[in-house]
């Protein structure tokens, strides 16, 4: 969550908020949740 924050200039608590209700996707490797940078850019509106 810190990376992903710090990639698109938000709090880490942002992105947590984020996943929890849903608006940021996540992908379950194992026993951790990734975040794909494509879907986590594209609900900032950040271009890549």
């Amino acid at each position: 969550m810190k990376d992903a924050a710090k990639l698109v200039g938000v709090d880490y608590r942002t992105i947590k908020l984020g996943i929890e209700s849903g608006t940021i996707p996540t992908v379950e490797l194992g026993p951790r949740l990734m975040i794909p940078r494509a879907a986590l850019l594209r609900v900032f509106g950040v271009r890549a």
